[in-house]
């Protein structure tokens, strides 16, 4: 009786694995493309210890499990959108370290070091300072007051710094060829990422009332369409928010917000934020991109 594959016998051919035909092949099959690479911090020690900002109050406390289980949220989405998502360890003494926007601002490989406003959060430095370091990346620091890519946000070939409450406008000296300062008037929005987001395209998110008119101005002379949300939004945070490509990840709660960008041809998701907003903070404060 005959087996499969020969004349009357067993067949032994040679194995028929497929192997990639070149080293590219074999590149794209070991080494998966993302379509951003964002740095995080786990909540392990996050909590409202002290008061910086006017959405902080000790007596009005984020529920700690609830914290953890939004976090998860937010970063199991950024994977699903086929984001990579790094983490460096939280500090147990650092309850903000869990917004990582704040801890710098990256151009190519060099990492800008903030140097934080409150003496609370001036000891996240040195960790941030020994993440990048140890990442490859060449440490520049500033002599001013700078909270990193809370307040300093790239806008097409742009940078957009807000200064006012965190950042002072001397530490953007040495960027004045490329950045365009924009002045905070609303202590809430007391950071740059709280009120404006840049899209594609020059296109951006903003909540204009934290700015001065000139601010205003200079946003609106890079020439992108201006998507805006509304005020009972904007305190929901909705400019705080990750941009993947189209997609965009914003707080739950601001259906207006997400119905005007579907309009402008995005794709917006909404996770819940409530426990870090709390803190002044959102979507976007959780996260720093390393890719720009």
């Amino acid at each position: 009786m005959s087996c499969c594959g020969g004349k009357g016998g067993v067949s032994r051919g040679r194995s028929r694995r497929l192997k990639p035909k070149t080293a590219k092949d074999m590149k794209a099959l070991m080494v998966k493309e993302y379509r951003a690479h964002i740095l995080m911090c786990r909540p392990k020690y996050y909590g409202i210890n002290y008061s910086i900002n006017p959405w902080m109050d000790v007596a009005n406390g984020a529920d700690h499990q609830k914290a953890i289980e939004q976090w998860n949220s937010l970063e199991a989405k950024i994977k699903e959108l086929d984001a990579k998502v790094s983490c460096i360890p939280p500090r147990e003494e650092l309850p903000d370290m869990v917004f990582t926007a704040n801890a710098g601002l990256i151009v190519k490989d060099t990492f800008v070091l903030s140097r934080f406003f409150y003496e609370e959060r001036q000891g996240e430095e040195q960790w941030f300072e020994e993440w990048f370091s140890n990442n490859g990346y060449t440490i520049l620091k500033f002599d001013h007051r700078f909270e990193g890519a809370g307040d300093a946000l790239y806008i097409g070939n742009d940078l957009i710094v807000g200064h006012g409450f965190r950042s002072s406008l001397e530490a953007y000296t040495d960027f004045l060829e490329f950045a365009h300062p924009v002045k905070l008037v609303d202590p809430h929005f007391y950071h740059l990422d709280t009120c404006f987001c840049p899209l594609q395209d020059n296109d951006y998110l903003i909540w204009p009332g934290a700015f001065d008119e000139a601010g205003l101005q200079t946003i609106r002379g890079l020439g992108g369409k201006e998507v805006t949300a509304i005020e009972s939004e904007a305190k929901q945070f909705a400019c705080n928010a990750v941009v993947i490509g189209k997609d965009v990840i914003l707080p739950s709660g601001c259906p207006d917000l997400m119905q005007k960008l579907q309009e402008a041809g995005y794709t917006p998701h909404d996770v819940e934020m409530s426990e870090f907003i709390k803190s002044g903070g959102a979507c976007k404060c959780l996260t720093l991109a390393l890719t720009t």
